[in-house]
């Protein structure tokens, strides 16, 4: 054990260990998840450090000595290693200033390491003088989100676009299976199944944009802001400098607020990006129901899709197979829109400087990403690509509706085509036997009115 102290007095930590004392009384007075903090945050957290100590070397008040091995242990948590060392609940008070302090006693007793000296020597290395100069946790925080996300959106936009392409293949594949369309749950006119996936692929697309846009939208920071975005003990040359290092680090773009001070009390916008993956979930969810819709029965319900069989859908009833795959995807978006409750309420709950609530902003927004981007691909790989469709079942509805005699109305006017669809109600004959009955138009030009193209496509 080594004993370690801050201003509230002097506690052991564990020798084997790369945090201190302030990460020792998080651990203690932060059960809340059971969870530690999420893996993409931490090494996001470790470029926004690399880049502090980077843009105060470059003004000249880090001296080299201490910044180099610094940036060489944040490079290493950048690289995957020394993310055990990070215990701390992600839901905790303090603004996260438990997080920040964590990143900076791992990183000097790195460093410490790193240039021979025993851990929690800092009159050495300090994690307030030296990780934290010319920053608090109120900038680096928010700051630190921002990176995380762009990292999360990226893989969760790389799912999205994928299962748009599988959406867009299956639209090629299936454009000549016609089928029912249905509105209010009613038989409405002809459409074909291409047409269907391709619709949900364009949503998919609107989707990824709108997550982009919302992501763009927080590449503004207020990295030496401070502790309420007047810049108090951060040089201006520091301020103009750390945008550029942090953007050399990450290999995006990021730019200073040109009010800090907004910066640093608002959050609107993680709000936009929350809102923008809710908004996305809304169209994934109805998506998956449309396909649970279509793969209903299958003897008793639509049967238009045939799902791929995942597992057993009943303990008690031999033989059931539910829409698994399609339902866990509704219900991971339902969890995003929970999320996106919690972000709301943090967001707004922010007093007068700044908003303390980032902890749960974030925690949310991390999980949203992850659980969304997960469901995705799950969704893709377990259902989509070995989806078929029931052509003979498409079909049979196809013969059985009345729906398709609005196609004739251009030809044989409204009260004749009425007059057809009663009759096939009445007695059940399929419509274009009925049209025939009635010598109201030749069989050459009723299939052609009735063929898919001229049914689904304007101008044929």
């Amino acid at each position: 054990m080594r004993k370690e102290h801050d201003f509230l007095g002097e506690l052991e930590v564990a020798d084997d260990v790369y945090y201190g004392v302030q990460t020792t009384r998080a651990i203690e007075n932060f059960k809340i998840t059971g969870q530690t903090i999420d893996p993409d945050f931490v090494q996001a957290f470790a470029k926004v450090k690399k880049a502090a100590a980077l843009a105060n070397m470059a003004t000249g008040r880090l001296e080299k000595e201490i910044g180099e091995p610094m940036i060489e242990a944040a490079d290493e948590i950048i690289a995957g290693k020394m993310l055990d060392q990070f215990p701390v609940d992600p839901i905790q008070g303090g603004a996260g200033t438990s997080v920040n302090m964590n990143v900076n006693e791992v990183i000097c007793n790195r460093a410490l390491e790193i240039i021979g000296k025993p851990k929690g020597s800092y009159d050495i290395i300090s994690p307030n003088n030296h990780a934290n100069m010319a920053q608090s946790t109120n900038d680096s925080f928010p700051t630190s989100i921002k990176v995380c996300l762009s990292h999360k959106a990226k893989k969760l936009t790389a799912s999205l676009d994928r299962l748009a392409t599988e959406l867009e293949k299956k639209s090629v594949e299936y454009k000549d299976i016609l089928k029912m369309g249905r509105t209010h749950l009613q038989d409405a006119v002809p459409i074909t199944l291409g047409q269907e996936m391709g619709s949900y692929a364009s949503s998919v697309r609107r989707g990824i944009d709108r997550i982009n846009h919302a992501v763009d939208g927080i590449h503004v920071i207020n990295m030496g802001g401070t502790a309420v975005g007047t810049g108090l003990n951060a040089e201006p040359e520091y301020i103009k400098k750390v945008a550029e290092t942090l953007s050399e680090v990450t290999g995006e773009t990021y730019k200073t607020a040109d009010n800090i001070i907004d910066a640093t009390n608002n959050t609107d916008g993680f709000s936009d990006v929350s809102s923008a993956m809710k908004t996305t979930a809304l169209v994934l969810i109805k998506m998956a129901n449309d396909f649970r819709l279509m793969a209903s029965g299958p003897r008793c319900g639509i049967n238009e899709l045939k799902l791929p069989k995942r597992q057993p859908g009943s303990s008690i009833m031999p033989g059931k197979v539910n829409p698994v795959i399609a339902e866990v995807l509704d219900q991971a978006c339902y969890q995003v829109i929970a999320n996106d409750i919690a972000v709301s309420l943090g967001v707004e709950n922010g007093q007068f400087e700044l908003n303390v609530m980032e902890p749960v902003i974030s925690f949310n927004m991390f999980n949203s990403m992850k659980y969304m981007t997960n469901a995705v691909d799950t969704f893709v790989e377990k259902l989509l690509i070995d989806l078929e469709p029931n052509k003979e079942q498409c079909q049979e509805w196809l013969d059985k509706s009345v729906g398709v005699v609005t196609a004739m109305l251009p030809h044989i006017g409204y009260e004749n085509s009425a007059m057809i669809a009663k009759e096939a109600y009445n007695t059940g004959k399929p419509v274009r036997e009925v049209i025939l009955e009635k010598g109201l138009i030749s069989k050459e030009k009723m299939e052609k009115i009735l063929s898919p193209k001229q049914m689904t496509t304007p101008g044929i």
